[in-house]
This record gives C-alpha cells, sequence and structure tokens, in this order.
C-alpha cells in the first residue's frame, strides 16, 4: 500500500513539474534548410535593450575566407515560421543558398537582430526626423494608436542608440567572432516596414560603416494614419539633407499595393525623386512596385532575391 501510493506522489510531482513553464526558455532555434545558424542569446548593449542575435554562415563556411556581412532588422521573422508568432518567414536560407549554389552572389554572412516587441517602434523610428517637431507635436505622436487601439510607442524613441549598438557594439562583435570584410562595400543592412525606414536611416547615419540598404515596404507615415501626419515630410526632408554619396552606395527600395503597403507609393515617389535627383543612377538604385502585394513576410519572401542581388550579385 505504501509503494503504491508513492508511485502515486511520484505522479503528481511529475505533473506537477511538467507543467511549470520553463524559465527563460526563449524561442527556439530556427531550423534552416541550408548553411548554419549560430544565436548570441541576450546580447548585452549599454545603449539598448539586450535581444538576441541569429547568425546564419553559408554552407561551406570557412575561417580561411572573407565573407560580406548583411545585418537584418526583425530576426526572429527571417527564417522558420513555425518559430514566429504569425507562422510566416522571409525564408533568407532558402532564397540566399539558392543564389550562392547559382553562382549568382558571393558567399555571404546574415546577423538577424532581434526586435524587443513592445519597443520595436522606439527602437525603429528615425530620431534626427522626430526631433525636428516641437515638443507639442512631439507629444500627438506618442499619444498615436494603432488600428486595434493599442499605443504605438511604449516609450521614447532612441533610434541613435540603436544604430550605436549595431555599429560600436555588435558589427565589431561580428568581425571579431567570424572571418568578415569589414569595409564599407562589404556590409549591408536591410529590413522592412518600420525596419525599412532604420535601414534607410543607418544608411544616411553611417555611410562609412554601411555600402548598402535594402528598405522593403518602407512605412513613411511612421505611424497608422495619413490624417494631419506631418511624419513622411520629415523623413523626405531629412533624406534629402542627408541622402549619403551615390559613389560606394547602394539603395534598394519597394512597396506592394496592398494592407499597409497601399499607404506607400505618393511617399516613395518622391523618395525615389530626392535620390535620383542625388546622382543615383540605375547602376546603384533600384526601387519596385509590386502589385497586388501585402504587406508581409510572405510577400517580402517572394521577392528577397531582387534586393539581395543588387546588393551583392557577384
Amino acid at each position: 500500500m505504501k509503494t503504491k501510493l508513492f508511485c502515486i506522489l511520484l505522479v503528481l510531482l511529475s505533473i506537477e513539474t511538467f507543467s511549470q513553464p520553463l524559465i527563460n526558455a526563449g524561442p527556439p532555434l530556427p531550423r534552416v534548410i541550408a548553411g548554419t545558424l549560430q544565436r548570441f542569446e541576450n546580447f548585452q548593449s549599454k545603449y539598448v535593450e539586450a535581444r538576441n542575435v541569429d547568425v546564419w554562415l553559408p554552407e561551406g563556411y570557412s575561417s580561411n575566407k572573407k565573407y560580406p556581412v548583411l545585418y537584418m532588422q526583425d530576426g526572429q521573422m527571417l527564417f522558420d515560421s513555425t518559430t514566429n508568432w504569425n507562422r510566416q518567414e522571409w525564408k533568407v536560407d532558402e532564397t540566399a543558398s539558392k543564389l550562392i549554389k547559382e553562382n549568382k552572389l558571393t558567399p555571404f554572412i546574415v546577423v538577424g537582430i532581434f526586435n524587443t516587441g513592445t519597443k520595436r517602434h522606439c527602437d525603429y523610428f528615425p530620431q534626427k526626423p522626430f526631433e525636428t517637431f516641437t515638443p507639442q507635436k512631439q507629444d500627438s505622436i506618442y499619444k498615436a494608436n494603432r488600428t486595434n487601439g493599442n499605443s504605438v510607442f511604449s516609450g521614447s524613441i532612441h533610434s541613435d542608440e540603436y544604430l550605436k549598438f549595431i555599429v560600436a557594439e555588435l558589427k565589431p562583435f561580428i568581425d571579431s567572432a567570424f572571418s568578415t570584410f569589414k569595409t564599407r562595400q562589404h556590409t549591408f543592412i536591410a529590413g522592412s516596414s518600420m525596419g525599412g525606414l532604420i535601414s534607410m536611416y543607418a544608411i544616411c547615419e553611417y555611410p562609412n560603416v554601411f555600402g548598402g540598404a535594402a528598405c522593403l515596404s518602407t512605412h513613411w507615415p511612421g505611424i497608422f494614419t495619413l490624417d494631419n501626419n506631418p511624419i513622411p515630410d520629415a523623413f523626405l526632408n531629412y533624406l534629402k539633407k542627408n541622402l549619403p554619396s551615390p559613389k560606394g552606395h547602394k539603395l534598394y527600395f519597394d512597396h506592394g499595393t496592398k494592407t499597409l503597403d497601399s499607404m506607400y507609393e505618393q511617399f516613395q515617389l518622391r523618395a525615389d525623386k530626392i535620390i535620383a535627383d542625388g546622382g543615383y543612377t540605375s547602376a546603384n538604385f533600384m526601387t519596385k512596385v509590386f502589385e497586388g502585394e501585402d504587406h508581409s513576410e510572405k510577400a517580402w519572401a517572394k521577392r528577397l532575391d531582387i534586393p539581395l542581388l543588387f546588393l551583392l550579385k557577384k
């Protein structure tokens, strides 16, 4: 009888133990179709909140070779849809590996920088254009809501600090831990939506660090309404004043025509003119419209090969 009671107690304890959530388990490591993935959990920064960083190495990676590096925003959305909140992914490993195998791209490293959820907008919203507004206007922007009624911002805009994290902390680490080309002409940055904005901002703020930027479905409105919204003008004025030299830089922009992307055409046309007036040509500037495509990882995955070839083509 005692033995039976003891066994029952063990079973109950096991059920209780395994029903508890795992502490600090974090998201699982994405599965990749080709190449290998390394995760650096809770990468510490003196500038911004710690976050995970996933580094994808191409098939056949060797420390005896040097590799270009592509830094990408929203790193948790790049490789494996089963680990993501919306079950979508960019298919970075599939697309990059296919193009490398076809000898269309030089093998390169991808650094996927996780966003921090509620602070994503604070990290990605270009800070210097925001600071051109009066305190009253800044306050009204901070009060903006999403279409579901939730606040857009969870704190103050600190994208200058976020870029310092990438340039002064993350890049030196990547360059020391992996066999990379450290120079501008081999260092690129990319993202979509707000990630497109911060990638544009990064190459403008650090033109000596980044040789190219891919900005997909760039969220020019900054918030989620166009009514009495001065933000796009501020972003475009900033771009005009801070456009990097066409010598040694490449810029890629695009957008779809559905959902959020339907808001972007008028602003992207103005950005295109600024860039063309700044001396860019088809050799170092590409802008594209994808009819019928929406604002999603599935849409960006379909066309990822285009910016990759534009930035990294052999």
